[in-house]
């Protein structure tokens, strides 16, 4: 059973309020849309047979008004030769004729006032048609960004993610070994030749900064 049962529950809708009371929001939007656009294919093609239906009727005035026209060339003829019989009952044929053209005129006004009236109703059915087309939209766009954000939690907490962090304190630990066993190497090792050149030229600098800071001092006294 679809969600409206007429066009006027479909017009007379609130979309929103059916989302809201839905336990899958989604698929009630689906399912609205795509009895909106069943309803208006059925509006249409009810159009269309009206339509059809007036061109008919446009036909068949067409060919009265002829035959009104030709009796009364007829009833004129029989006048101008003194047949008033003939005359009165080619008249008599023109009265049914023009009967019957009044009642296909009636016909042809109930028929545009009902396209008037499916005239509104489509356009009224396609704005409510737009309206679920765009909180379909919406609706995926949500769950689109959710679908994502929970990608990203479910990373954030996966335990991948604690075992590569794992992996890389084992490096790192790697690492300080290696470190450890190069720096090892240089232990007990004696000063070279040039560490020991290095140093005497350390004290002399020491030295001569010391000398002149007494003569400065001496100076002052």
């Amino acid at each position: 059973m679809g969600i409206f049962s007429r066009l006027t529950d479909i017009v007379n809708s609130n979309i929103t309020a059916l989302l809201d009371r839905a336990e899958d929001p989604a698929k009630m939007i689906r399912l609205i849309v795509q009895e909106m656009e069943d309803t208006l294919v059925e509006v249409r093609s009810d159009a269309a047979r009206l339509i059809a239906e007036r061109k008919e009727i446009s036909r068949r005035l067409g060919k009265l008004i002829e035959a009104q026209g030709e009796w009364q060339k007829r009833a004129e003829l029989a006048i101008s030769r003194n047949r008033e019989d003939l005359a009165r009952a080619a008249l008599v044929e023109k009265a049914k004729v023009s009967e019957l053209a009044k009642a296909l005129e009636t016909d042809d006004a109930i028929l545009a006032e009902r396209m008037n009236n499916l005239d509104a109703d489509i356009h009224r059915l396609q704005d409510k048609l737009s309206e679920a087309k765009a909180k379909q939209a919406s609706l995926m766009a949500r769950a689109k960004t959710a679908n994502a954000r929970l990608s990203v939690r479910e990373q954030l907490y996966d335990g991948r993610v604690n075992g590569a962090l794992a992996r890389f304190d084992s490096i790192e630990k790697k690492l300080d070994e290696v470190e450890g066993r190069v720096e090892a190497f240089d232990m007990g090792k004696g000063k070279t030749l040039a560490d020991e050149i290095a140093d005497l030229e350390a004290e002399s600098e020491i030295e001569a900064e010391l000398a002149k800071l007494k003569a400065g001092s001496g100076k002052q006294a």
